[in-house]
């Protein structure tokens, strides 16, 4: 029974040695201690409990030293972040955490690796699509020189298509001569170029043209003999008649176009001087018609003002249904 007694008084002890052992030990900056159990920490200061078992107040973190700061941080984490504020860092400290590190560049670049320029052009999309274009563009000019020289479009285009070939085979059927046609080839290639056919022409009566084809029309020996002599028209101051001038259809085509290029005097309301005189006669299906003025015109008809007795009015004159066309003086006979 004494032996069980003896035992637990031990255990007793021990438990109250080794409370004396975890307890802590801080050195305050005023050179006093403070020995004890950290209880609880905020950020004003921390509480120990004492050996005795009381509680000492709230001690600031301003009157720890500077060791028990940083053994206190490193202790216990969750009181590193009240600490650590108070910690004072060193000049050696602080230039240690704000160093910049400076890596090592190297003072020279180094050169790309050398390649050939077909290599150069097939390492990049750029120079792929360069590539295409020039191969498109031998064998669009292969196809030009076999329609220039006549010679066979699929012969030239295919040998420009061969890698190799491409520039060299049109330079070649470009210096050749050109193939020689065949009959067909060539009755159709003179079908093609020939001129076209004249249009028929009119000799306006009265004119240079009209006197000279009747001199050469007369028989020859009618070139000495006698002949009646006609005085030549003239107006009332004595000058003589400008000729009359004939357009008839299938000589020329009327349209819009030419009666704007043959006739711009008519179409103001006043007319110059040299132009007050003449009448345009126009000869239709459905009449003859003397206009003074054309006042308006479309693509299809004109609208005229015409002569009808001592007045005037206006007509609709459709293009399809013009036969003829003069231009004469008021005084003209004909």
């Amino acid at each position: 029974m004494n032996q069980r007694r003896f035992i637990c008084l031990g255990i007793l002890l021990c438990g109250l040695l080794c409370g004396i052992t975890r307890a802590d030990t801080f050195t305050l900056n005023d050179g006093s201690t403070l020995t004890g159990d950290i209880i609880s920490f905020n950020e004003s200061g921390l509480r120990v409990k004492f050996p005795d078992g009381s509680y000492s107040d709230p001690v600031s973190w301003t009157k720890f030293s500077q060791e028990d700061l940083k053994k206190l941080s490193q202790q216990n984490p969750k009181i590193a972040p009240f600490a650590s504020a108070f910690i004072e860092e060193s000049d050696e400290e602080r230039a240690a955490r704000t160093e910049v590190p400076n890596p090592v560049i190297p003072t020279r670049l180094k050169r790309p690796a050398v390649h050939s320029i077909f290599s150069a052009l097939l390492s990049s999309s750029v120079g792929l699509f360069t590539i295409v274009i020039l191969y498109g563009a031998g064998i669009y000019a292969a196809y030009e020189v076999a329609l220039y020289r006549r010679r066979p479009r699929g012969l030239v285009c295919g040998l420009a298509a061969v890698p190799g070939l491409g520039l060299i085979s049109p330079i070649i059927f470009l210096s050749l001569p050109p193939a020689r046609l065949s009959m067909e080839e060539e009755e159709s290639y003179r079908a093609e170029t020939a001129p076209p056919a004249e249009a028929p022409s009119f000799i306006v009566p009265g004119s240079p043209e009209a006197a000279a084809a009747a001199a050469a029309e007369a028989p020859a020996g009618a070139a000495g003999g006698l002949h009646i002599a006609h005085a030549a028209p003239t107006t009332a101051s004595g000058a003589p008649l400008p000729p009359t001038q004939v357009f008839q259809r299938g000589a020329f085509m009327f349209n819009r176009r030419f009666l704007e290029t043959k006739f711009p005097g008519f179409f103001g309301v006043v007319r110059r001087e040299a132009e007050k005189d003449m009448i345009l006669i126009i000869k239709a299906a459905r009449g003859e018609y003397s206009v003074d003025r054309i006042s308006r015109i479309s693509t299809n008809d004109l609208h005229a003002q015409v002569r009808k007795g001592p007045a005037s009015e206006e007509v609709v004159i459709p293009f399809t249904e013009i036969q003829e066309i003069r231009l004469k003086h008021k005084d003209s006979p004909n």
